[in-house]
């Protein structure tokens, strides 16, 4: 199995982490795009680590970065095919770092950026145990449908989504919050008007205030 690594922050505190966030990139970036979250939360999570994985793959689109899966065919059939198939790639990555800091998964809380997203939304509710929980933005729900057979853990879910987004349509997000909830999931949702396909300082905001009130002080 491919092994991954990537950047990470220790907790601020200088101490023994309670909690581990994973950041998970996009489509044709790697692990050093989402760690730059850290530095931001990290003084208002002062007990948390950090951890940001390069995807396994080669992106397939760019002359650099990495993918978590292809996206030159966009069919929901093809998208759920790669998801599937990294899923137990990352899902070897997040207890391996779990391990490393002594960790539960309910001390785990994944925050995806776009394809990183569609990650975190299809792996959480597949784990065995639920993690504490997902912070998506300008992402999407892929084989939604595919849920009710298949969830095994309900971790809350914050999503957040630009509405001028022009990578990963807006209307993405209220179709993921609806499934989500359709199988008990508690969602908060949060569009942002104006936003193209990115993370402004609001959705940090939400996104922070999330993480602190599912992780452990």
């Amino acid at each position: 199995m491919i092994e991954l690594d990537g950047p990470r922050m220790e907790a601020a505190s200088g101490g023994k982490p309670t909690a581990l966030v994973v950041l998970l990139h996009g489509l044709g970036a790697d692990g050093n795009d989402l760690i730059g979250l850290a530095p931001v939360w990290a003084p208002h999570l002062p007990h948390v680590a950090f951890a940001s994985p390069h995807a396994p793959y080669p992106c397939d689109m760019a002359p650099f970065g990495r993918q978590w899966f292809s996206l030159q065919v966009r069919t929901e059939e093809v998208m759920l095919k790669g998801a599937r198939e990294a899923a137990p790639i990352l899902e070897n990555y997040l207890a391996q770092e779990l391990e490393r800091h002594g960790l539960g998964w309910d001390r785990l809380a994944l925050v995806g950026f776009s394809q990183g997203t569609m990650m975190s939304l299809h792996l959480a509710p597949r784990l065995e145990n639920a993690p504490a929980g997902v912070v998506g933005y300008s992402g999407a729900l892929v084989g939604g449908g595919l849920l009710a057979d298949e969830i095994r853990a309900r971790p809350p879910v914050s999503l957040i989504h630009g509405q001028a987004d022009e990578v990963v349509p807006h209307g993405a997000m209220p179709a993921a919050e609806a499934a989500l909830v359709k199988v008990g999931i508690e969602v908060e949702s949060l569009s942002r008007p104006g936003l193209g396909h990115g993370i402004d300082e609001e959705g940090l905001r939400r996104g922070l205030a999330f993480l602190q009130r599912v992780l452990p002080e």
